[in-house]
């Protein structure tokens, strides 16, 4: 039999959020209804508060409707029963062996710079080769906790030495929004309005398209008189349980042309590649 908790005063009820959840995917409650395999009068009387969900009910729906872990412990809370999902700090024991799988792919990822950032875009971690990337930072935006995006855009941060800002603060805000409208996250709200705000920075690129001979959106910047270019990857955890899991993202650079790779190599006292 399914605990049963009180509901905290502070959530709305759990009809509120199943709506407020199902049109921010914008699914009517026959699509919705559909995905998850129950009818629609039903789904209809959940939001209506007219029935209650079992824990099982607020868990299908949740999954249908790609609701983040975070939420859906307070979806459960919102119906009177127990959260189900654990938040774990890296720092502690059981974490551990994700602490060494982190550190493990950030060294091996050298001499290209990687990061691990949290949900809101907060520096968890990183590999040396990331000071390429933050050569003239004002040094306040780096202390903890530095917020990537901040950095990146801060007009004492990167901003000034990236040669294609445009483009590339239109695709991080777009990445932003996004991530903002999935998550309901209202600090990702006010991240997306302050970065917005700074100068030189674009909520539209002013050319979609690209160059027609790039496959993907470089990252140029000025790193003295060499202009280097990065394409970056983003990993996530499979099949996390643990709030903390599945809220990290790892983000790895790669060099975007042979430049940027002598350059990051001759950095580590490598010899530079041969290019044919």
């Amino acid at each position: 039999m399914s605990a049963v908790a009180p509901t905290p005063t502070h959530l709305a009820p759990i009809g509120e959020l199943l709506r407020s959840w199902r049109r921010r995917r914008s699914l009517s409650q026959l699509e919705l209804a559909l995905e998850a395999d129950v009818s629609s009068r039903h789904v209809s009387f959940l939001e209506t508060g007219r029935a209650r969900p079992s824990r099982e009910m607020v868990l299908r729906l949740a999954e249908h409707l790609d609701i983040p872990l975070r939420e859906r412990n307070r979806l459960l809370l919102a119906a009177g029963y127990a959260p189900l999902y654990v938040e774990h700090s890296l720092d502690e024991p059981a974490m551990a062996p994700v602490h060494q799988a982190l550190d493990r792919f950030l060294r091996a990822h050298e001499p290209y710079p990687a990061v691990v950032l949290d949900r809101h875009y907060n520096l968890v971690s990183g590999n040396d080769a990331v000071a390429v990337l933050t050569a003239g930072v004002a040094p306040d935006l780096l202390e903890p906790p530095a917020n990537a995006l901040r950095v990146t855009l801060h007009p004492a941060g990167m901003a000034p030495q990236i040669l294609n800002l445009t483009e590339w603060s239109a695709h991080l805000l777009h990445r932003l929004r996004r991530q903002a409208t999935l998550t309901a996250d209202p600090e990702l709200e006010r991240l997306y309005d302050e970065l917005s705000s700074y100068p030189g920075v674009s909520v539209e690129s002013p050319d979609e398209g690209g160059s027609g001979s790039e496959i993907v959106l470089p990252l140029r910047m000025r790193a003295g008189d060499r202009e280097l270019a990065f394409f970056s990857t983003i990993s996530t955890f499979g099949t996390p349980v643990d709030i903390t899991l599945a809220e990290l993202v790892i983000e790895a650079f790669y060099p975007a042309n042979a430049v940027t790779a002598t350059y990051l190599l001759e950095g580590i006292g490598a010899p530079a590649p041969v290019v044919t």
